[in-house]
């Protein structure tokens, strides 16, 4: 089947009018015709009708619109996915004042040239992330599949960063004052983290968390956004949650929250970048190097059990394979 002549279709349904439709592409209106007349003959059916105003739908044209939309889109990803640089690098990331969005802005506002897209997932299962990259829907994602084994042989996860947690807390909680604390420090705490999703790579995370070090993670209650939650610890003497060092949150200075580090060890966040295993997007080296440059871990520091042996495996190829 010709795509050029299912494109033509397409506009052409969308338009209502031949002539608009051969603007939009860049032929002339006969050529249009010819396209839909031969995919009509290919088909079998008609798929217009004319009108005095232009062109019409017929009810197989309607029937094949829906079809016909997803060749063309199949068709642009495909041209995408070899010729990526002709348009802006597209990465997912978990929320724009997450950290891996403050990153991406750090980054950009040292390189303004970038044409970058940075969108967000409404996706709560890591592998729907992997499926959007191998689709070509975009290029990377701050996702992480903690067992790499199910990752899609066509994408490619690496070591992006880690997040340093800290404490949330209001000003009346009793270690608001704190300078540092220590994981042992945090048992008994109501470390309120709303909305942990099931399957999610966070849900993962969490779980080990509070096993390492007997910690009682409330997943309590829908998640009503971050305004919700830094409106409980501003109002709670006992209530706290953990952030990463780097993402953004802002509240009322009235809140007066406070962010303690957590060190001996330092309690991280394991982020990875998903993106296509060949013909990556050529922007996105440029992005890679960048997250190498940022400051490492200090010596004392958790992970989950995912991130340090997929790391393990990592510097054990290197070795083997300089």
């Amino acid at each position: 089947m010709d795509t050029e002549a299912v494109r033509s279709f397409v506009r052409a349904a969308d338009v209502g009018q031949l002539q608009h439709a051969a603007d939009e592409l860049g032929v002339t209106q006969q050529a249009v015709s010819k396209r839909i007349a031969a995919l009509e003959r290919e088909l079998g059916v008609r798929l217009f009708t004319r009108t005095a105003r232009g062109v019409e739908l017929t009810l197989d044209g309607q029937a094949f619109l829906p079809h016909a939309r997803t060749v063309v889109a199949g068709v642009d990803r495909a041209v995408n996915a070899v010729r990526p640089g002709s348009r802006a690098l597209r990465i997912d990331v978990l929320g724009l004042r997450s950290a891996q969005a403050v990153v991406l802005h750090d980054y950009w506002r040292s390189h303004p040239e970038t044409d970058l897209d940075v969108v967000t997932l409404r996706v709560n299962d890591p592998h729907a992330a992997a499926a959007a990259v191998q689709t070509g829907e975009i290029d990377a994602s701050f996702r992480t599949v903690t067992d790499a084994a199910t990752l899609p042989r066509d994408v490619q996860m690496i070591h992006a960063f880690d997040s340093p947690l800290e404490l949330l807390v209001g000003p009346r909680h009793p270690l608001a004052s704190a300078r540092t604390l220590t994981p042992p420090q945090l048992r008994d705490l109501r470390i309120w983290v709303p909305g942990i999703a099931p399957r999610s790579e966070w849900a993962e995370f969490y779980d080990e968390l509070a096993a390492a070090f007997d910690l009682r993670i409330d997943a309590a209650g829908p998640n009503f956004g971050n305004e919700v939650l830094l409106d409980a610890l501003a109002d709670s003497a006992d209530v706290a949650t953990l952030v990463g060092a780097r993402d953004r949150y802002i509240w009322p200075t009235s809140h007066d929250l406070r962010r303690v580090p957590i060190v001996n060890p330092t309690l991280a966040y394991p982020l990875s970048l998903m993106f296509p295993r060949t013909n990556p997007h050529p922007g996105l080296r440029a992005i890679i190097n960048h997250l190498a440059s940022l400051a490492p871990l200090p010596a004392t520091a958790w992970l989950p059990s995912w991130a340090t042996t997929r790391r393990r495996s990592a510097d054990n190829t290197a070795r083997t394979h300089p």
